[in-house]
């Protein structure tokens, strides 16, 4: 009766009832499918509310956002998972466990690790802001960002980069191309690199599989640093001849040697040319501590140690293993890292907690949608499975919802999809490799959409925003959000085009 029930209001009341009505316990006991073909449609609402309120209310509730972000996060888990348990029980709070324990403490370990470890790595140096010098900066992070994630390169690379153009006038420019290429686009080519591909190497994709990326990452890269080296030679030209007329030569690199106040209380900051310091990094034992976190991934992939039953969820030993060794090597880096290389770095523990709260909320409301999808044809997802046929209808839905929600559940989502469409009812690990053997495409069309189109808004990946405060902290005057859109319309869309017809076509 209830699949003739009309679209139910958002109020906590209805879900409640709704989850805990006998004949749905009934039915799901009884499923071949389990619950992903009972589960109403409507109970992936909490999974859309928290992903608006993570696209909303940082545009316009910013100070109500970032005191209470958390309590949003977990208002809508407990929307969620309160009924979900209550209707269902043992097979709910499996359900639950199962998701935290192989999909969210791994993940949040990874970026936690590479968020420390990079935070301990500190450049210096002077480096004047020249297209030549700028596009080695994004040729550098992007091949970095597969390494040591799209955040260890963006939190690495973006002070110095913001340092080399201090002298520079225009300079929003620089700061959208590297969130294109450093904090997206780079980090195709191993799990490492962003979040999706580590939540699919859990889920069953080989680790090397990745590399099979390097040609849409190659073909978007060179179109994007050809277009970027053209436009900042275009800016840097034009900074040159303006602060020129000003006496100000852009290419010697200037340091403050006193203050003098002018007539009416005007601050100004006498300068005056010095040699260039050296380049240098600080904290290079850290990168020692980056190979421990590949080669624990590595390990991971690699070795084959059997089963281990924790509160009745089977786990990989090998998995346990490397997590604890990446926890071992954030402590290492916290335990040798001077306390001033990461105050020069201006490192804090915000970005983390924040990626940790919100995530923590979004991997318990994905719960429904995932099980609907692993239904295939029986699960009240149909429709999507239905409409979603050929590789570039994956490239373009998970790249448009990674662009506005976020990339890491997008892309769990439609491998989901891609499994209960081609293999449905085949366990999970033995379909990617079926997904992989058979359907190669579908799944680079899924794992390119969800890296690639991340960078289409600020919400689109974690490190984008990230990159934006640094930069407004260091007084650029960033484009809004839909000014930012503007550049991707402009620059990203048209590359993501020609990507469709070269590879998904």
């Amino acid at each position: 009766m209830w699949r003739r029930l009309l679209p139910p209001s958002l109020t906590f009341a209805i879900v409640i009832l709704s989850f805990t009505h006998p004949a749905l316990a009934s039915e799901a006991a009884e499923s071949a499918e389990g619950l992903g073909a009972v589960l109403p449609l409507w109970s992936v609402i909490p999974f859309a509310g928290i992903l608006l309120s993570i696209a909303l209310f940082p545009l316009f509730a910013p100070g109500f956002w970032h005191h209470h972000y958390w309590k949003v996060s977990l208002f809508w888990a407990l929307v969620f998972a309160v009924p979900f348990v209550a209707g269902y029980g043992g097979e709910a709070t499996h359900e639950i466990l199962h998701i935290y324990l192989l999909d969210y403490i791994p993940f949040i370990i990874l970026l936690w690790s590479l968020f420390t470890v990079a935070g301990g790595i500190l450049i210096e140096g002077t480096l004047a802001g020249t297209p030549f010098v700028n596009v080695v900066f994004l040729v550098i992070g992007t091949f970095l960002s597969s390494w040591i994630g799209t955040t260890g390169s963006s939190m690495l690379l973006i002070r110095p980069v913001l340092r080399a153009n201090a002298k520079r006038i225009h300079k929003a420019h620089v700061v959208v191309f590297f969130i294109f290429l450093v904090s997206n686009i780079g980090g195709s080519l191993t799990p490492l690199g962003d979040p999706p591909l580590f939540l699919g190497f859990l889920h069953g994709v080989p680790f090397f599989w990745t590399f099979r990326l390097i040609e849409e990452m190659g073909f978007v890269s060179g179109i994007l640093l050809v277009a970027f080296f053209l436009l900042d030679t275009y800016f840097y030209n034009r900074d040159k001849k303006e602060l020129a007329s000003q006496g100000i030569d852009i290419t010697v690199v200037d340091r403050p040697v006193k203050e003098k106040v002018a007539v009416g209380g005007e601050t100004l900051v006498e300068s005056e040319p010095y040699e260039p310091e050296p380049l240098r990094i600080r904290g290079t034992y850290n990168f020692l501590f980056l190979l421990g976190v590949i080669g624990g991934v590595l390990f991971s992939g690699l070795v084959h140690l059997g089963e281990v039953n924790v509160l009745g969820v089977p786990m990989l030993k090998q998995n346990i293993i490397r997590d604890l060794f990446l926890i071992l090597m954030g402590l290492l880096s916290l335990r040798f890292t001077p306390k001033a290389i990461r105050e020069k770095n201006e490192f804090t523990w915000f970005p983390i907690k924040e990626v940790a709260y919100l995530f923590a909320g979004i991997f318990m409301t994905i719960i429904p949608a995932l099980a609907m999808l692993r239904a295939g044809e029986h699960g009240h997802l149909a429709f999507v499975i239905e409409a979603v046929k050929k590789p570039a209808h994956y490239f373009w839905i998970t790249g448009a919802l990674s662009s506005f929600l976020d990339n890491a559940p997008t892309y769990l989502t439609f491998l989901n999809t891609a499994l209960g469409n081609f293999f449905s009812g085949m366990p999970e690990r033995e379909a990617v490799h079926a997904l992989i053997a058979q359907k190669e495409i579908f799944l680079a069309a899924i794992s390119t959409g969800a890296v690639f189109m991340g960078a289409n808004t600020y919400i689109g990946n974690a490190p984008n925003f990230m990159v934006r405060s640094i930069a407004e902290e260091n007084g650029i005057r960033m484009p809004s959000f839909f000014g930012y859109m503007a550049w991707s319309v402009l620059f990203l869309i048209p590359t993501f085009v020609l990507v469709t017809l070269v590879f998904f076509s």
